[in-house]
Parts: C-alpha cells; sequence; structure tokens
C-alpha cells in the first residue's frame, strides 16, 4: 500500500448542480410557467421604452388544426429574430394573430349540420357565424398553447384576430376605401370557381394536381360558301364549355393549310373527301387523333380568306336544342393563339376563360350564365338542363360526356381523346375548379386612384411594383424576382366570396342602376362611418341584422333605392388589412403602419406578401413593410414532401414530447431555411447530438465558475496571452454574431458559436487551461485569468445563444445565477470591448495551433501503439524550421499548450524518422518520454517530483499545498 497522501480533494474540480442530461420534455413547461410568473414580455416591454422599435409583423396562421412542422419552423424563425434584436438594444415588439373568417371554418360548421341532417340554408345567418366564430377561437387557444410550447415570446395575452370587432370593423373601412377612390368595381367575367365549395376563389387559394380530361376534336363549319365548305377544327380539355361557344380564334401569324381526308382507320369519325383547315404545324397530329391514314394538303389558307368567315355553332339544329344555339360564331385574330398543340384554332368561351373573355371584351361577344354555383348547368338548359360538371363530392360529372355525346350526334365530333395534365384545385377542398362567369366585386389595379397618395404612382400596380423596387429588402434576394413578375402580369383582384362568414362587401348599389353608370355604388362617407361605428360595437354580424340597412341610410338617402351587397370579403383581404388594425391602430405598433419585417413561406410571394402589398397600395399607397423574409418548405429526410399517406410527416408536438422544443429550435438554426428543410428521425438524432456537445461545454464553464467572484478578476492587459487570444476570439464572435442576426443568418450565427464552443473551447482552451484552474493556487495570475476568461465567455455564449436555445439558456444563466426575479431574457448581448481586438495575436496563435496539431498527431500515434497512455508522459522534441514560427513558440509555454510535460524546441532539421503532417509544413515531431516522476496532485511527469515537503507534488503542487496549509 503506498504511503503517498491522497491529493484528490486538493484539486480544484469544477462543481456544478447543473445537470448532464437535459430532461428538456420535462423541464421546459416549469421555464414556461416562470416566464409567464415573470411578465417577460411586458417587462421587456417596459424596459425598452424609448428604444428604436423593430416591428416583426405576425403572418396570420389559419385556426383550424394543430401546428404542422411548417408552422414550427415559422414561428421559430420568427422568434429567433424577435429575441435577438431585442438583445442588440431594439424594442422587439410580436404580436401573433390569427386569421379567423373564411370558407375552412365555415365548411367545417357545414360537416356539422351535415352530420345531424341539418340543412345550412335554413340557420339564421347570425347564429351561423356565431358557431364559426366560437369553432376558430376553439382553434386560436390550442394554437396559442402549441405556439408557447415551442418558446416562442409575445404577446399571447392579447393576439390580433381578424374576427374581433375592432379588426372587423377596420377590415371594412378599409375596404370601403377602395369604394371611395375608385378602385372597387363589380364586373362580370370569368373567375376560377369552386363548385364543390360554391364560391370564387383568389389565385393564392388555387394549386395545381394532375388531372385526367377529356380532350375533343371539333368540327366548326362556316355559313355559307366560305373555305370551300370546309371544316374549322378546334381542340379542347374542356367539352362542357362547347354550349357556352361564342366564337373561335386564329393567329394571323400562323401557317394554315386546308387538307383533305383520304383514307381511314377502323372506328374513325372522320369522313372520306372531307376537307379541314388546320395550321400545319399540327395537321399531322390532328389527323393521328381522328384515325386518318391518309390525307393531302390542297393549299395555303391565307389569313384574308379567314377574316370574316362565320361559322355554325357545333351544336346548331341538335334534337332537343330548341333553337339555343341556332346562332353564329365569328372567327376572330387572337394573339393568344398558337400552333404548339391543338389544331390552330381555339374555341372561344368568354364565360369560362380568361383569354376568352378579353377576346370577348375586345368584339363586343356576348356572356352566357348556364352554369350554377354548384357547377351544373341552368336547368332549363335545352339537352343538358341541371347535369353536373363537376360534383359535390369533387368528382367529374356527366356533363362532359352528355356534351361528346351531342357533338357526335351532330356530326361536328372529329375525333376524342384523354390527357393527363396540370389542372387547378382547390387547396382547401382538393376538387377541381372551373372558371366560371358570375357577377363578382373587384379591385381594378391598373386605374387612376382619387387618394392623393401618389408619390409611388398613381394606380395599385404602380404602386405595388415601385414598392418592391425601391422600398423593400428581399431575404433572399430572389425572392423580389418572383413577386415583381406576380404583380406586374397579375389580374384584377377579385375581392367577394358568396359565403357568409367573413367581413360583408359593406356597400350599397343603385336598384335599377347600370354598374356602369356613375351612381351605382353609394359613395358617402356618412354612411361609411355609421358602418364603421357598428361594427366596432357589435362586429360585421351588424350587416346582418333586420333593419341594418334603413339603420345606417336613414338620413342620408332613400333605403328603398339601394340594394345591400351580401358578399362577403375574400380573406386575404382582411389578412392584408391587418397592418391597419395592428401595426397602426395598436399601442405596440408602429406610428406609420409599416413593419420592418414580414415573414413567412415562399408560397406567401402569391398569399400575404402580395395581398397585404395591394391592400397597402390601395389604401395608404405603398406596402406596409420595409423587409420580406422567405424560407421553403419542409421534406422528409429523403426530401419528399410530407403526407400521412406516406407516414413520413413529422408533427411537432411529437417532436417535443420525444426530445424538447430546443431540439426543435436547433434544428431551425441549423438549416438553411431560404431553401427547402429535410427533417426526420435521423436528422433529430444528429441535432441531438450536437446540441449535447454543446451542453458539456457549458456545463464546464459552469463548475470551472463555481464559487467566482469579482475580487478574482483580472485585468485583460495582465493576462496571460493565451487568455487574450480567447479575448480577441469573442471580440470578432461578437461582431459576427451581431451581423449574422442582423442578416438573418441564423445557421452562421450558430455555427460560429457552435464551432467555438467545440473546437476553440473544449478541445483547445479548456483543454489546456484545465491543468491550471484544478491545479494552480486560488491566487495565481494564470487560474485567475482563465476564470475571468470563463466569466466574460459565460456571458457572451449564453447570451448569443439565447435567442435560439431559449430554455436551455434559462436554465444554465439561472444555475449560476439563481434569482426568483431575473431571466436571462432580461438582458442584451453585453458589449465588447474593441480594445480585445488583436490582429497580431491571432495570427500568431494560428501558427501556435497548427504546430500543436503536429504535436498532439504524434502523440495520438504513440497512444494508439500504447507506447504511452497520457500525453503527459511525453516530452517531445519538436523541430521548426521557419524562425518566425520557432520565436513563436518559445514565447508561449508550449508544453502547456500541447499538454506534456516537457517539449523542446529546436531550430535543427528534423530526422527522416519524425513525425509530420502534410498539411503543416516545416514541423517535425520527435517523441521522447518525458524524464522525472509523476506528481500525484497533477499527473505531469517532472525531475523534481518526490524533492518537495509534500510527498510526491512537484513545485508548483507543494507550494499550492503549502499556502493552503496543507
Amino acid at each position: 500500500m503506498s504511503d503517498t497522501p491522497d491529493y484528490r480533494d486538493t484539486v480544484f474540480l469544477p462543481q456544478t448542480d447543473f445537470p448532464m442530461r437535459a430532461g428538456l420534455p420535462q423541464r421546459e413547461p416549469e421555464w414556461l410557467d416562470r416566464w409567464a410568473r415573470l411578465e417577460i414580455y411586458d417587462r421587456l416591454r417596459e424596459r425598452a421604452a424609448g428604444r428604436k422599435p423593430f416591428i416583426l409583423h405576425d403572418g396570420p396562421p389559419y385556426a383550424n388544426g394543430h401546428l404542422h412542422i411548417g408552422h414550427a419552423l415559422n414561428k421559430v424563425l420568427k422568434d429567433f429574430i424577435t429575441r435577438s434584436q431585442q438583445m442588440m438594444g431594439r424594442d422587439a415588439r410580436y404580436v401573433p394573430g390569427w386569421d379567423c373568417h373564411g370558407l375552412p371554418i365555415e365548411w367545417k360548421i357545414e360537416e356539422q349540420y351535415r352530420q345531424k341532417g341539418i340543412d345550412k340554408d335554413s340557420i339564421d345567418t347570425v347564429e351561423f357565424r356565431q358557431e364559426c366564430r366560437a369553432f376558430a377561437q376553439g382553434w386560436v387557444d390550442i394554437q396559442r398553447e402549441e405556439f408557447k410550447r415551442l418558446g416562442v415570446t409575445g404577446k399571447w395575452d392579447d393576439p390580433y384576430l381578424t374576427m374581433n370587432y375592432h379588426a372587423e370593423a377596420v377590415i371594412a373601412a378599409e375596404f370601403m376605401k377602395l369604394l371611395m377612390n375608385g378602385a372597387l368595381y363589380q364586373g362580370s367575367k370569368p373567375v376560377m370557381w369552386s363548385p364543390v365549395e360554391k364560391t370564387a376563389l383568389a389565385e393564392a387559394e388555387v394549386e395545381y394536381h394532375d388531372h385526367t380530361s377529356h380532350t375533343i376534336w371539333v368540327r366548326f363549319k362556316p355559313v355559307g360558301d366560305a373555305l370551300e365548305g370546309a371544316s374549322v377544327v378546334i381542340w379542347t380539355t374542356t367539352p362542357w364549355t362547347i354550349p357556352q361557344n361564342r366564337a373561335v380564334a386564329y393567329n394571323p401569324e400562323i401557317a394554315y393549310g386546308l387538307y383533305e381526308v383520304e383514307a381511314l382507320a377502323e372506328n374513325a369519325t372522320a369522313k372520306p373527301g372531307e376537307k379541314l383547315v388546320l395550321a400545319d404545324a399540327l395537321a399531322e397530329g390532328v389527323m393521328q387523333s381522328a384515325k386518318v391514314e391518309g390525307f393531302k394538303r390542297l393549299r395555303d389558307v391565307p389569313v384574308s380568306e379567314l377574316e370574316g368567315v362565320v361559322l355554325a355553332h357545333p351544336l346548331r339544329g341538335v334534337e332537343g336544342g330548341n333553337g339555343e344555339w341556332d346562332y353564329d360564331v365569328p372567327l376572330l385574330p387572337g394573339d393568344h393563339v398558337t400552333d404548339d398543340a391543338g389544331t390552330g384554332f381555339v374555341h372561344t368561351a368568354p364565360s369560362h376563360g380568361d383569354d376568352d373573355y378579353q377576346l370577348g371584351l375586345k368584339f363586343g361577344l356576348p356572356m352566357t350564365y348556364n352554369v350554377e354555383p354548384d357547377g351544373s348547368y341552368r336547368k332549363d338548359l335545352p339537352i343538358f338542363g341541371g347535369e353536373a360538371i363537376i360534383q359535390p363530392d369533387g368528382k367529374d360529372g356527366p356533363a362532359n360526356v352528355s356534351v361528346i355525346k351531342q357533338l357526335a350526334y351532330a356530326g361536328a365530333l372529329l375525333a376524342k381523346g384523354k390527357i393527363k395534365h396540370s389542372y387547378p384545385h382547390s387547396w382547401r377542398s382538393k376538387a377541381p375548379l372551373i372558371y366560371r362567369n358570375t357577377p363578382q366585386w373587384f379591385a381594378a389595379i391598373d386605374k387612376d386612384l382619387d387618394d392623393g397618395m401618389g408619390e409611388y404612382g398613381n394606380t395599385i400596380r404602380q404602386r405595388a411594383l415601385t414598392s418592391i423596387d425601391q422600398l423593400v429588402k428581399w431575404t433572399p434576394q430572389t425572392g423580389r424576382n418572383r413577386i415583381f413578375s406576380m404583380v406586374e402580369n397579375r389580374p384584377d383582384w377579385v375581392l367577394s366570396r358568396q359565403r357568409a362568414w367573413g367581413v360583408p362587401l359593406t356597400t350599397f348599389v343603385k336598384r335599377g342602376a347600370k354598374r356602369t353608370d356613375p351612381d351605382f355604388l353609394l359613395r358617402d362617407s356618412r354612411v361609411n362611418d355609421r358602418i364603421t361605428a357598428a361594427f366596432e360595437k357589435d362586429g360585421a354580424d351588424a350587416w346582418y341584422r333586420p333593419g341594418f340597412k334603413a339603420e345606417v341610410l336613414d338620413g342620408i338617402v332613400n333605403p328603398d333605392d339601394y340594394d345591400q351587397v351580401m358578399d362577403v370579403l375574400d380573406v386575404w383581404f382582411d389578412s392584408g388589412s391587418t397592418h391597419a388594425f395592428v401595426l397602426r391602430d395598436r399601442a405596440d405598433g408602429t406610428p406609420d403602419g409599416i413593419a420592418d419585417l414580414y415573414l413567412e413561406g415562399t408560397d406567401q410571394h402569391r398569399g400575404w406578401f402580395q395581398s397585404s402589398l395591394l391592400q397597402a397600395s390601395a389604401t395608404k399607397g405603398r406596402a406596409p413593410y420595409r423587409g420580406v423574409l422567405t424560407h421553403g418548405f419542409t421534406l422528409d429526410e429523403k426530401g419528399m414532401k410530407m403526407s400521412k399517406s406516406l407516414g413520413n410527416t413529422i408533427v411537432p408536438a411529437e417532436v417535443i414530447r420525444q426530445y424538447g422544443a430546443d431540439i426543435l429550435r436547433l434544428w431551425v438554426a441549423q438549416a438553411d431555411y431560404t431553401a427547402d428543410q429535410r427533417i426526420g428521425p435521423e436528422i433529430l438524432k444528429g441535432t441531438a447530438d450536437s446540441y449535447r456537445r454543446l451542453r458539456n461545454t457549458l456545463r464546464f464553464m459552469l463548475g470551472a465558475l463555481d464559487g467566482f467572484t469579482d475580487a478574482e478578476r483580472i485585468d485583460p492587459a495582465e493576462m496571460p496571452e493565451l487568455e487574450q487570444w480567447v479575448l480577441q476570439r469573442l471580440a470578432q464572435l461578437d461582431h459576427q454574431v451581431r451581423l449574422g442576426y442582423d442578416a438573418y443568418d441564423f445557421q452562421g450565427v450558430f455555427q460560429a458559436l457552435f464551432q467555438f464552443a467545440t473546437v476553440d473551447l473544449s478541445a483547445f482552451y479548456f483543454d489546456i487551461r484545465k491543468d491550471a484552474l484544478y491545479c494552480d493556487g486560488p491566487d495565481s495570475l494564470r487560474r485567475r485569468s482563465a476564470r475571468t476568461v470563463l466569466d466574460l465567455l459565460f456571458h457572451r455564449l449564453v447570451m448569443w445563444l439565447a435567442p435560439i436555445l431559449p430554455f436551455t439558456m434559462e436554465d444554465v444563466w439561472l444555475s449560476r445565477f439563481l434569482s426568483d426575479d431575473d431571466s436571462v431574457h432580461l438582458h442584451d448581448f453585453p458589449d465588447t470591448p474593441a480594445d480585445w481586438l488583436n490582429e497580431p495575436l491571432a495570427l500568431k496563435w494560428d501558427g501556435v495551433r497548427r504546430a500543436r496539431r503536429v504535436v498532439t498527431a504524434a502523440l495520438e500515434v504513440k497512444r494508439a501503439d500504447k507506447t504511452i497512455g497520457a500525453s503527459l508522459e511525453a516530452a517531445p522534441v519538436v523541430h521548426v524550421e521557419e524562425p518566425e514560427v520557432l520565436e513563436a513558440l518559445k514565447t508561449v509555454d508550449f508544453a502547456d499548450v500541447c499538454i506534456t510535460s516537457g517539449i523542446s524546441l529546436t531550430a535543427d532539421p528534423a530526422p527522416n524518422e519524425a513525425f509530420r503532417l502534410s498539411e503543416v509544413l516545416g514541423i517535425g515531431v520527435v517523441f521522447e518520454l518525458a524524464d522525472g516522476e509523476k506528481c500525484e496532485r497533477c499527473w505531469k511527469i517532472l525531475p523534481d517530483v518526490g524533492t518537495h515537503t509534500h510527498p510526491g507534488t512537484c513545485a508548483r503542487c507543494d507550494a499550492v499545498l503549502t499556502a493552503a496549509g496543507a
């Protein structure tokens, strides 16, 4: 048994109660409760009074379901920004909000009615709306708790809701500005229509999926002797629109020819000897589709021969048609016609397509009203009356097949087939859409507005495009091009929806007046003020109150002279108006009603970013934001889109239950949000491993700082170079972190901090300084310097990471500064002195670290072959070719840096057997064992061990023990 004393209790080992295992799923709710008790958000507002505000305006999620991973990504990114801006000295207010009106909620209530066998139309409108309101409120409450569980800070006790009475009043008031400035008009034109939902849809509510459609080639025969009696052939993927045909279009730039059918395959519907007019580039393909095996081109058909030709509708004279289609169909020039596909001629139904509509406007074609809101033909339409185009379940109705059969009976069907192509669907019901002509209310985006706000243009489009180019910073910059082209080419905004749950179009129209009459719309500010006041008091339900029309028109105009519009506003107008009732009207908003930042996914270039841009351009003359940041979508680990049917969805609540919210937040920080991100079990495991490594670094710091007081603090100028190098790195990082947070580069910020913590600190500085921290005397300059640096490191690392990992950094902070009233989130990033920057020192220590790499690699070889068990058993000889490097190494304690008991530096050429690293030239290492005995306290092997008062110790440890009275 050894007589050497046990010195373990004399070593200053780290002491901390901070647990190695995080236990985040269990512990995070405790911190949430603590933050709520401390009223952190409101206290920050009080402390930040007078600071420059930073307003990130929340794009409202829809209140109708549990959060998905895209919600989590979005809200966590927002939280990174508000927290970091606050800690960098701004007043970063964040008011969360919800989109509460609209079809999805209405649809849910209707489903409940259907299950109970109740006819929705039998329910009082206000009662129905109140059920929608209660449904939305229920999901707001659920989602609010789910967002809070992510650690998102904000004004959760007073969010904005588009269904709040004040919000509804402002939305109506913003709409009435369009009424007053001339942007509002009613038009009858084709719009994207959902037969399943029985309402018009905005572009942002449309998504495209593969769909199999019927295709037909139809003969239009000329009236009279034109074209030698040859049929003009059209091709369409919407046979149901043929009953609404009013013209056929051709392009004067296309080469056409007269073709004669000669030989047919079996079951062909073409006729031998018949003549057809076709675009030359498409003739062969048409003949193949019509099963024509032989044909010849007779001659050119010049444009002059097409001009003025009148065709017969293909259903003219059809049995049972009752003369419905016995009208002429003009052949008209149109630039939209191409010879890329089809026949070179385009069937034109002005009520069912935008190109068709525009051609109809140009040539005065009549509109048709054959299709009902449910996607069926009007009941009195001959032959097809009541037949559905799209059925209530979203599947194709019989209309297409019926039309095809009638065309065949009439001898007009040249060929038929099917095609799988990208087709518009409702993003809510997922059912196919149709273009349908219906009276709707529009905002004219190219009309000069009468509002005196022409600084950035006189039209909505001009103001929006100017805002995009001159007033808004886009992150990433590609967002600018995306939204610019969308706004540059978009049609007028369809504002109206034929539903019940929303803010009504608060306007009145004069009975008997035409839409073009100047007095068609009632424009009176007194009426508008009464409507706004009523909505402030009772919400938009007031519009549906019996007698409301008389109430607001009384004494101004005769109520009997006007009809009340009962459509509701597009919900994108609701969310597009949020700048007015949140940014402008709230005390925590901003005087100019303009946000510093809007942040949503890339799909919102056609959604909220655009609706907000257009709405604000119409009502305040410019964009309501100075910056727009977009993120991509979230995919599974293989890069596939998530879907329940594939079983590859990642639900935030499940990640939190398994790992904790900070792991989910760390995944967001490590991802490149500007592109599509991937997430899955293996990725989350990797994220958790990164978290563990970072947590270990912080835990070491806490332990090594145990008992630290200001009395120990050392001025940086008196510190060893190694500590000054750490301060230099902190000064670099301070600049990098602030720039990164300001640029919303969270991936860059975290990677910089993670590399610093795990490489510069854990693998280098901490590794070197453990000896001094554990074994130097409490009053030694080296130990006090290290502890001073650890304190400076602690304040910066913990605060820099707090926006990303709020739960963990709160835990770390309170583990050191336990307080009933404090939180890391009540502090700002500490200022970092500029004089810590020392570029010559940084360059010198870059060289020292390169040389260290060669030494540690050489020792690793000896450890692997069992020559030594630890680096302290070595005292290598280091051969250094470059005099500057050699001189630098001699000015530092290079043995301490390499964690060896000794080291020799020489300019002699390295022998052949010396260890070298190919990437570090000019340095060779020759291994030597350390000379002496092992100190029982610090484990260094030194010649003087055993020659001091305390047995088995080196001079340093003997002095420490003596000073301690041991």
